[in-house]
């Protein structure tokens, strides 16, 4: 068993992040509800395994998430936590419904204003921070510009520098389910950290094309969320999900042949899906959403499960990963002479 919560820096930031983190979507009623007993399970049982850096947002949950996040942090210390800028909280005058068209199994007490504007970052900081009751956070990230290039790096990104270089936040970002875009960030900005959703999995290596090299040369960190692929490489079997819709049968049958090597060699697909991203040295800690103390305990002995280099290596021979791709140990690459 390898120790599972070492922590690491982000950039040139001074921010430590455990290599495990929590991501607090699921405790925001992800899909289905969660109560507060259920959230606080998570995140106490999270907190007592050695878990200090929690992710959080004000899409989540239309600010549950921050409020649960916040409640649990509040009076303790060395911790580390980050939230996002971007999509701003506006009440609604009447409640009519759910928020279910948005993911999330609370009441639509609030609509969601996309708002990458310079006053809109500090306004969505300043809203955060009331949600969380905390005079400050660690990270901030630039949630989801996808769609709004220029204002994110025109007006957005000036004011997180500015946050920083006041002492507001420690570090600072952008979170995205693209790798491309978050290269754009790490080659034409100085931000400290991104965060790359699904892009860097045991199925899907595109941020290895530019961004974890690109990372890696400036000295920026990069947080990997999406480890288990929606779900696909928690579980593997029909009706399972991949990027939040259900997987394609030919990724469903990838999965499945990951997991039988994974058991020939006496570990478990959801071990060696936690452990490869870390493997790469710009990646400095793995984001997974969980939403109940018995999730963040499963989550947490599988990160400390150990993978064999025998797995990797027959991965690598089943041309089910690519040989460029960085494994937690040394595996040999074809053609290369046994040491």
């Amino acid at each position: 068993m390898r120790t599972p919560m070492r922590s690491r820096g982000l950039g040139r930031s001074g921010v430590q992040v455990t290599e495990l983190a929590f991501g607090a979507a699921g405790i925001a009623g992800l899909f289905t509800p969660v109560s507060d007993e259920q959230a606080y399970a998570a995140l106490e049982t999270a907190w007592d395994a050695g878990i200090r850096y929690f992710d959080t947002a004000p899409h989540y949950g239309l600010g549950l998430s921050e409020g649960r996040v916040g409640a649990m942090l509040r009076g303790r210390s060395g911790y580390t936590v980050s939230t996002k800028v971007g999509r701003r909280l506006e009440p609604v005058d009447e409640v009519t419904g759910d928020d279910l068209a948005n993911g999330f199994a609370v009441p639509a007490t609030h609509r969601r204003v996309w708002d990458f504007s310079a006053d809109g970052v500090r306004r969505g900081l300043e809203e955060s921070l009331e949600r969380l009751g905390l005079d400050r956070v660690d990270i901030v990230y630039l949630h989801d510009p996808d769609d709004h290039a220029d204002e994110a790096f025109g007006e957005a990104y000036p004011a997180l520098e500015r946050l920083r270089s006041e002492g507001v936040v420690g570090a600072i970002g952008a979170g995205m389910n693209q790798a491309e875009m978050l290269t754009r960030f790490v080659r034409d900005t100085d931000v400290d950290v991104v965060l790359c959703a699904g892009r860097y999995t045991l199925l899907d290596q595109r941020a290895l094309t530019e961004l974890l090299p690109s990372a890696a040369q400036r000295g920026t960190s990069v947080v990997i969320g999406g480890a288990f692929s929606s779900g696909l490489l928690a579980d593997p079997k029909p009706g399972a999900t991949y990027n939040y819709a259900s997987a394609p049968q030919e990724l469903l049958d990838q999965a499945l042949a990951i997991k039988a090597i994974a058991e020939r060699h006496g570990t478990t697909l959801r071990a060696a899906a936690l452990a490869f991203p870390l493997a790469h040295p710009a990646v400095a800690s793995v984001l997974v959403g969980t939403r109940s103390a018995d999730e963040v305990r499963d989550t947490v002995r599988q990160f400390a499960t150990d993978v064999p280099a025998e797995f990797w290596q027959e991965l690598r021979e089943s041309k089910l990963l690519p040989e460029e791709a960085p494994v937690p140990v040394h595996a040999p690459v074809a053609g290369e002479e046994p040491a």
